[in-house]
């Protein structure tokens, strides 16, 4: 009987000391700032840092060029209500990724009461799983739900939206087509024809 509480204990410890782990995983901040639905700025350690979420990409909603994008402001307002009603923020950084980007936002997995953010935004539709430059912690959750949020077509994955975003990457595709084609007449065709004006002028006006 002894032996067994022994065992029970045992277990009991290793489960806890896996608990342990996995807190020390994730960094303790303070909500700052709200930037758009996939970027946020928080307090850590007294810094105020711009954390850009690990492994989604949310209609822009503040960007210079691109302006504000269907359901970008949508994504922007949940991610804002979600952080600024949080009880506890923390971060947590994927070995496979980098831990900054290069405009020096931290690439980080964010939970909002023990909640995954970038995952209960991919159930609202609100995002699409993007940018996955190795094997990420929880991708296959995002991609699930993803799958689930383009069956349910909510969000970014409703009919009228997806009619939108196909009809922007023609223009896309278009206006790539057309600078790549103006790129070859400046780098290939141009001196091609000066080449051969200089040899013809050459032949009818010899020196």
């Amino acid at each position: 009987m002894d032996r067994m509480k022994k065992i029970i204990i045992l277990i009991g410890l290793f489960f806890l000391n896996l608990n342990i782990v996995n807190a020390e995983e994730r960094v303790s901040v303070k909500f700052s700032k709200c930037v758009d639905g996939d970027t946020a700025k928080v307090i850590l350690k007294e810094e105020t840092i711009t954390v850009r979420f690990l492994a989604i990409d949310t209609p822009e909603s503040v960007h210079p060029t691109i302006g504000e994008e269907p359901y970008g402001k949508e994504a922007s307002n949940f991610t804002c209500e979600k952080l600024q009603n949080a009880e506890k923020i923390e971060l947590e950084y994927d070995d496979n990724s980098s831990k900054t980007d290069k405009y020096n936002r931290h690439l980080a997995w964010v939970f909002v009461d023990n909640y995954l953010l970038q995952d209960l935004i991919i159930k609202e539709g609100l995002a699409e799983v993007a940018y996955l430059y190795g094997d990420y912690k929880y991708t296959s959750i995002l991609q699930d739900h993803e799958s689930v949020a383009k069956a349910e077509k909510i969000g970014i994955w409703s009919e009228d939206n997806t009619t939108i975003l196909k009809a922007d990457k023609k223009e896309t595709e278009s206006i790539e087509y057309n600078s790549a084609f103006e790129e070859w007449i400046y780098t290939i065709l141009v001196p091609i024809i000066a080449v051969i004006y200089v040899f013809m002028k050459k032949k009818i006006l010899p020196l």
